[in-house]
């Protein structure tokens, strides 16, 4: 088993272990994997940032008058500046569609190990063609869901004067 997960690591067989197609699954897991943990930080962090400051407004309210009307408007503004934040790196989205592409990359993996699904019977050379298909697909799959939604949160926002 590795540290990071309760999967069990598989040996590579001999004839993958340093051919392209195998390289490329494993270091795109690997950039999914970490991008979709780093996201999930990051949104969770900035959640519970804005909770915290969201529950404390009635307390600072109690406060003396002049001291209550400044930490309720800094605390209402930095959680309009989180939320700018976390919509603008779209880290909720990136950490779903992250964590999707990498599980779709861990599937494709197992199959590819196991000889199962497409690769079953297959010659080895043509597994590993069959391979680098299939994970250049999910991969461009991914960019292209990336860049419609980039380019759909784009549009959203109005430029100035207009």
């Amino acid at each position: 088993m590795n540290d990071k997960s309760m999967e069990p690591n598989f040996p590579v067989p001999k004839f993958a272990a340093q051919h392209p197609a195998w390289l490329r699954l494993d270091s795109q897991l690997r950039w999914y994997d970490t991008k979709s943990v780093h996201a999930q930080r990051w949104y969770k962090r900035i959640k519970l940032v804005q909770v915290a400051l969201a529950i404390l407004i009635p307390v600072m309210s109690l406060l003396p008058a002049d001291c209550a009307k400044w930490a309720t408007a800094i605390s209402g503004t930095m959680i309009a500046l989180l939320e700018a934040v976390q919509q603008m790196n779209q880290y909720s989205t990136l950490w779903v569609t992250y964590r999707s592409t990498a599980e779709r990359l861990k599937h494709e993996k197992f199959l590819f190990l196991s000889a199962a699904g497409p690769y079953r019977a297959l010659p080895e050379s043509e597994r590993l063609i069959l391979l680098a298909e299939r994970v250049e697909e999910h991969v461009s799959t991914e960019h292209a869901n990336w860049f419609n939604e980039t380019r759909r949160v784009a549009s959203t926002v109005k430029p100035e004067g207009k």
